[in-house]
């Protein structure tokens, strides 16, 4: 059952409450973007992102705004219903017309993406080891990963949203500190960017030799499939929908719905003005340094190739505070994604009459408990980051026009036409979901054609 579900007696719910009416009231009931943007920022950013920034240059820096800002809206109409309905991602997306086997076609093809994204989350368990290998190199990178499993598992057996906020926040506080000094502190270097540097990145063009990894950044930074799924969990979650209150014909209820789903929008653009600049600090990372030197980050030297850059040009000072930013960034992701998912996967069992509502805390429990053990073993098998993010980002962006269509249709076909957006947000939603249809489709068909 979804944590919004409403505890009604006798016609009230003693969770409704109005909107918050000035700014300041506003920004203290946001909360839901910044645990989106910990699991936004991590094996995209840290390790694909560098990795397209050390293959391409500032070449495709472009790429990377596109790929920041183009999924908002549809962000933001699936927040929108969620707070309009109180149902769940999964709920809904079971509402998309099309063949049912026990749940819908959609939330199958999700849910097999999500298979896909565990060798990501394996990149990150194997990320954070790796970090903590060079800080401490007497213990394996493999034991770091088992510790590092679970660790995991102990803070996400900490129960609720709250914790998971406090957390979130902490970490993104962290990481963009760390991320920002790393970055000032290249520009006392000959690796420093100049403002013709990112210039040229804003050409559109896309080296050949780059595709495949630039589909994957497209479909994981940002809001990747996941985390668009992911965000009406955590608005659930937060409560705007138990403060508008279950949906009704009167008045009072039509205005407080509008009213938490500005606070939900506010929300979701506080959190991409922060994923928007983490990523674009770990692109220049990968262009200044890296893409100069001739190095790209893959296989097991990852991290240490990363870090090289500052060790070699900064010293021992600042390869503490890339370590710092590299950590945050990968085990925010790690920790967030795992509770999504173990949220997902729950609903999905209920979808499929598998579990009970009742028995959902208990299903959460033990699907975070299993997951970090499932993310090590793939590590351990695999031992190649770089292609496990690029594995998970191919899945995302094949599920990723789906999820935009069913967007639009949940729109046009399900929202409550009280509810609609404007204008401006209409058109925006239009120009994603037709972007995204046609960056999937170019892929495809270069693909095939050998590119």
């Amino acid at each position: 059952m979804p944590a919004d579900v409403h505890d009604t007696a006798n016609g009230h719910d003693a969770h409704i409450r109005q909107p918050p009416a000035t700014l300041r009231r506003i920004l203290r009931e946001t909360g839901p973007g910044l645990v989106l943007a910990a699991s936004v920022v991590g094996s995209g950013e840290l390790i694909a992102t560098t990795g397209l920034g050390a293959q391409a240059g500032y070449a495709v820096l472009w790429l990377i705004i596109v790929s920041c800002g183009i999924k908002v809206a549809l962000q933001l109409i699936l927040g929108r219903y969620a707070v309009a309905t109180g149902q769940t991602s999964l709920q809904f997306l079971n509402d998309v017309p099309g063949p049912r086997l026990g749940a819908r076609w959609i939330v199958w093809m999700y849910v097999l993406m999500t298979l896909f994204t565990f060798f990501q989350q394996g990149a990150m368990l194997g990320g954070v080891a790796m970090v903590l290998n060079l800080v401490v190199p007497q213990v394996s990178v493999p034991a770091f990963a088992a510790i590092t499993a679970v660790v995991t598992i102990g803070l996400l057996r900490v129960e609720g949203y709250g914790p998971l906020e406090k957390i979130s926040a902490i970490m993104m506080v962290l990481l963009t500190v760390t991320t920002l000094a790393s970055v000032g502190l290249l520009q006392a270097t000959p690796y420093a960017h100049s403002p013709a540097d990112l210039l040229e990145g804003l050409r559109l063009r896309i080296p050949l030799g780059g595709l495949a990894t630039a589909l994957a950044v497209f479909g994981i930074t940002g809001i990747g499939t996941s985390e668009l799924v992911y965000y009406p969990y955590w608005c659930l979650e937060k409560g705007y929908a138990r403060a508008a209150g279950p949906p009704e014909e009167s008045p009072g209820w039509l205005s407080r719905a509008r009213g938490w789903i500005h606070v939900m929008n506010i929300d979701a653009l506080i959190s991409m003005s922060v994923y928007t600049t983490l990523t674009l600090a770990f692109y220049i990372l990968g262009a200044s340094v890296l893409h100069a030197r001739g190095e790209v980050p893959e296989g097991m030297a990852m991290v240490s190739t990363l870090s090289r850059m500052y060790t070699e040009v900064l010293g021992p000072g600042a390869f503490y505070v890339f370590l710092a930013g590299a950590f945050f960034a990968l085990f925010s992701t790690l920790y967030v994604s795992i509770a999504a998912n173990a949220r997902v996967l729950a609903d999905y069992s209920e979808i499929m009459q598998w579990s009970r509502p009742e028995n959902r805390p208990t299903l959460i429990r033990w699907l975070v408990m299993l997951m970090p053990v499932s993310h090590l073993l793939l590590f351990v098998m695999f031992q190649a980051p770089l292609w496990m993010v690029v594995v998970g980002g191919i899945a995302q962006v094949i599920m990723l026009p789906v999820l935009a269509g069913a967007t639009v249709y949940l729109r046009y076909g399900k929202l409550d036409r009280r509810l609609a957006p404007g204008r401006v947000l209409d058109v925006l939603v239009w120009v994603s979901a037709i972007t995204i249809l046609a960056v999937a489709a170019y892929g495809l068909v270069l693909r095939g054609a050998g590119g």
